[in-house]
Order: C-alpha cells, then sequence, then structure tokens
C-alpha cells in the first residue's frame, strides 16, 4: 500500500450475531447534573439534567442520524440516566440497540463502588428493565467486576437473566483477557466496554483477542488526546476534519470491532461524532497516528 491510497473500513458490525450496528455509537453519560458541575473524569453523574429538555432533544437527534446503539448505566445518575432514554425513544425502533450496565453503587457524588453480589446484579437488572420500559435489554454490561466474589458467579448472575429472556446479550467492562476468558466459560460474552482512546492504550491486548473472537470492543472517553495531540491536530488539517473527528477515525480503522461510543450534550458534536464514520484515513496517516506519544 502507497502512502497516498487510503484505509476502508467498514460502518457496521454485528453485535452477537444478530444485532447490526453502525460503528459510532452514542454514550450518554454526560446527560446528567447541570451546567455548573465538573465535566471529565470529575463529573459527578449524579442528578438528573438540569435543561432535561435538551438532553431528550439530543437523543433523539442520535437516532435521526443514525446512530442505533445507545448506552448508558444504572449508576448514572441513579438510574435517572435509563428514564431519559426511556422518555425520548419509546417505543424503542427495533434498529435501536440500548446498552446499559448494573455492578456499581453510589453512595455519593464522588464514589463509583464496584458490587457484585448476584442477587444486587439481578435486582438491578430488573429495576433497569422497568426504568427502561422494556422487558428485555438489548445489551446488559457488568459495570465492574467486584474482587469480593468469583467472576462465574457474577456473570452468572447476568446468565441468569438471558436464560430468563430479560437480557439479550451479555457485555463487560474494564477487564483483561484473563478475565474475559475466564468469564466466557460461563456465558457468551458479546461485547466489552474499556477505556481505550489515542492517548490510553493499555487494552491493545483486549481489542486483538475480542476481534479474534468476533467481539464488539466499546472504548469509552474514546477522543482523549492527551500528548498525542499536536499529531492529531496535523492530521486532522490534512483531512478537513476536526481532532475528535480524527481520533474517532483512528479508533474505526484500529479493528473492525471497534465501536467507539462518545457522549456530548451539544447537537453540533453529535453530528461531527457520526460524521467521522466517513472519514478515510491513508496507510501514512494512520501510521503517524498510531505512533504519537
Amino acid at each position: 500500500m502507497t502512502n497516498t491510497e487510503t484505509i476502508s473500513h467498514s460502518t457496521t458490525f454485528t453485535l452477537g450475531g444478530d444485532l447490526p450496528l453502525r460503528r459510532i455509537g452514542y454514550g450518554t453519560m454526560r446527560l446528567a447534573d447541570g451546567p455548573q458541575s465538573p465535566g471529565g473524569a470529575d463529573a459527578p453523574i449524579w442528578t438528573a439534567p438540569t435543561d432535561r429538555a435538551a438532553a431528550l432533544a439530543v437523543l433523539r437527534r442520535a437516532v435521526e442520524l443514525g446512530v442505533n446503539l445507545i448506552d448508558t448505566a444504572d449508576a448514572y445518575a441513579l438510574g435517572a440516566g435509563e428514564e431519559l432514554i426511556a422518555e425520548a425513544l419509546h417505543p424503542y425502533r427495533d434498529e435501536v440497540v440500548v446498552s446499559t450496565k448494573v455492578g456499581i453503587v453510589r453512595p455519593s457524588p464522588t464514589e463509583w463502588v464496584p458490587l457484585g453480589n448476584p442477587a444486587y446484579l439481578r435486582q438491578q437488572a430488573e429495576l433497569s428493565l422497568r426504568r427502561l420500559r422494556t422487558d428485555r435489554i438489548d445489551l446488559l454490561h457488568l459495570h465492574r467486576l467486584d474482587p469480593a466474589y468469583p467472576i462465574a458467579d457474577q456473570v452468572g448472575a447476568l446468565a441468569q437473566l438471558q436464560q430468563e429472556g430479560k437480557v439479550r446479550h451479555i457485555g463487560l467492562s474494564e477487564v483483561t483477557v484473563d478475565q474475559l476468558t475466564e468469564a466466557r466459560r460461563v456465558a457468551p460474552i458479546a461485547a466489552v466496554q474499556n477505556l481505550y482512546n489515542l492517548a490510553t492504550r493499555d487494552h491493545d491486548a483486549v481489542i486483538d483477542y475480542t476481534a479474534t473472537h468476533d467481539i464488539a470492543f466499546l472504548p469509552f472517553f474514546p477522543a482523549t488526546l492527551g500528548d498525542t495531540a499536536s499529531t492529531v491536530a496535523a492530521v486532522a488539517t490534512e483531512l478537513g476534519a476536526t481532532p475528535t473527528q480524527t481520533a474517532l477515525t483512528w479508533l474505526l480503522h484500529r479493528s473492525p470491532n471497534v465501536i467507539p461510543i462518545p457522549g456530548t450534550t451539544s447537537p453540533t458534536h453529535l453530528a461531527e461524532n457520526v460524521a467521522a464514520s466517513a472519514l478515510r484515513l491513508t496507510d501514512a496517516q494512520f501510521t503517524r497516528l498510531t505512533a504519537a506519544t
């Protein structure tokens, strides 16, 4: 391949063998709190959004733009995030896939504590079903593994829900290859959601493993640039794109099973994120971004 040739990438990935997903999803974590709350990793994600109408509009706009994976968690605003999705999108069209997570408790705005008691996980899934106003969750993630309980017991609780018809596919979050391998002995795993972006690539091995086994990899905080910002800006200029679009495009080229789930409260930024799927990198651009530090 010459430096002027572009690298093609697929625009869809089939989750669990039966749910085609477009490869830019929407993460709803930021649809919480008010404009004076801290952002980024320090955001409390503790209360429902103060501008509810704007949050509902962004969710509906995401689907209008072709996004068909909406990601949330029962820990986001103590369940208010799931209620917001139901208010905006219920009854869900067949092509809208809603992903949620259980396994984190929120005793205060600054605490995110794993709790893997199997009975608790099943209870929280029941509450998620009620808040989402559905009888089956498309994709249920274990939000974090709890070292106090065997992986088999935690994944087994989600497998029981799957056997009961309340969960379609099971996912994990922030896991290693060894943990994922152990979990797959208990139940099929359709997706993994780990922290991954140009600046943080600790989970390269997980991406490669999931790609080999046809498991979706959903990177959260996908547009974080860190020390790669100058290289990303240079490539973005060449593409006529924004740095965020360039970072998302690099993820799409990284592996065909990668589905970024960027979050935003801005309709403009939402449209820009979705448009990243149409960008193409040359071999040289992809290599430069991959080598950026």
